[in-house]
């Protein structure tokens, strides 16, 4: 019985071939944006995710407070107000798993005739652990090399490619400004930060070897900046109010005085960024099940058209037996079959769109089977539901009305 109704159903589709081609033209055009929206957004959240990955987890970042002279404020970091006993102290607080202090700046790296301007930071091999940074090649420098101010040096994979090309950097000796340094490892890629920064264009070195030997400091023990990573996500709201309260003891900070530092929640930021790239991929997906909703009022119309253009074929159907139900579902049947079918066309042209805009724009694109699924299934249920008011019309058209009718 069935089988037979969808014989009926796909000739009476076949005999109005372009009629029936526009109308899934809406469901082709409405799977295959949501499935695009879809892979392009999923990609998007891949893609922070990577980068939240690469930055670390669960981490805070400390910048020396601002200086003020004769009216003139300089920005963070222009007075060095953190030093290495308050990262020292920092690591003692409860919930605290890694703690680096960073003397960063930039300079002139030299091997044979290449040179290089690069990121170098002083820092402890604390770094490496709240980074979850990987050394690929060679050994990590120590805490020995930190005390004693060894001339020992990570290299980025970007600022390695630049300076040694080809070579393998690891035991090579080459030039920061004019003191020589040994390469004793090479760190692994970690490409762009949020910020669009190149990660990999950077070189640590041990951060008493930048205070002394690279960049000086005018007051001894005095950093930049501290990075902070706690124990786990829940501990960091804990970990920041005993910082705060911490460092303003240390350093003699009257109550209702402003704190001679700043505190970053990097982990915050990052998952800031996360969640808005979350709901923009949310939103494309709903901007693109607007069509489906036009291809399923699409269906509707010409269902109701061919209704009306078949009464006289249903009043005799009726006349020679067929009940209520039957006409219901060969109709039911010609809403489903064009549904599926546009369903599966536009997938189809979703899933070749994605692909075809991450090999022409580079663009991450997530293509997932329960996104196709999900599409899939609202699309045809979109269909069904708009092809069931037509069909129910059809099946309460009074026999001997639809009989005379012309």
């Amino acid at each position: 019985m069935i089988l037979a109704m969808l014989g009926e159903a796909w000739r009476a589709m076949g005999a109005n071939r372009l009629r029936t081609m526009l109308t899934m033209l809406g469901m082709v055009i409405g799977v295959g944006a949501v499935v695009l929206m879809m892979a392009i957004g999923q990609g998007a959240q891949y893609a922070i995710k990577q980068t939240i990955a690469a930055m670390g987890s669960n981490l805070f970042i400390l910048i020396s407070g601002s200086t003020s002279a004769g009216g003139v404020r300089s920005g963070g970091g222009g007075n060095l107000t953190l030093t290495v006993n308050d990262a020292d102290a920092i690591a003692e607080l409860p919930g605290v798993q890694a703690v680096a202090p960073i003397h960063p700046g930039s300079a002139q790296i030299v091997y044979g005739p290449n040179n290089w301007n690069t990121s170098v930071l002083g820092t402890t091999p604390a770094y490496l652990e709240a980074r979850s940074w990987q050394v690929v090649s060679g050994n990590a420098f120590t805490d020995s090399d930190v005390r004693s101010a060894t001339r020992v040096a990570l290299i980025g994979k970007t600022a390695a490619d630049n300076l040694f090309g080809d070579e393998d950097p690891v035991g090579k000796t080459f030039r920061i400004r004019q003191s020589p340094f040994v390469v004793l490892g090479t760190l692994a890629a970690k490409g762009q930060s949020m910020d669009g920064r190149d990660q990999d264009d950077t070189i640590l070195i041990p951060l008493a070897t930048a205070q002394r030997q690279v960049y000086g400091s005018q007051f001894p023990g005095t950093v930049r900046m501290v990075m902070v990573q706690t124990a786990t996500q829940e501990m960091m709201p804990i970990v920041e109010k005993s910082m705060t309260e911490l460092l303003r003891q240390r350093h003699r900070i009257r109550e209702g005085m402003d704190n001679d530092f700043f505190l970053r929640n990097l982990t915050a930021a990052a998952d800031s960024a996360a969640e808005s790239t979350r709901i923009m991929s949310l939103l494309l997906g709903a901007i693109a099940s607007v069509s489906l909703l036009v291809g399923g009022i699409g269906i509707m119309n010409i269902m109701l058209v061919s209704v009306t253009e078949r009464t006289r074929e249903i009043g005799i159907r009726m006349a020679i037996g067929a009940r209520e139900r039957d006409i219901l579902l060969q109709f039911l049947l010609e809403a489903i079959i064009i549904s599926v079918i546009g369903c599966f066309i536009g997938l189809l042209l979703g899933i070749g769109g994605a692909l075809l805009a991450e090999s022409l724009t580079g663009t991450a694109v997530i293509i997932t089977a329960s996104s196709a699924v999900v599409a899939f299934s609202v699309a045809a249920t979109v269909g069904i539901f708009f092809g069931f008011y037509p069909a129910r019309k059809a099946a309460q058209l009074d026999p001997i009305e639809a009989l005379r009718y012309q």
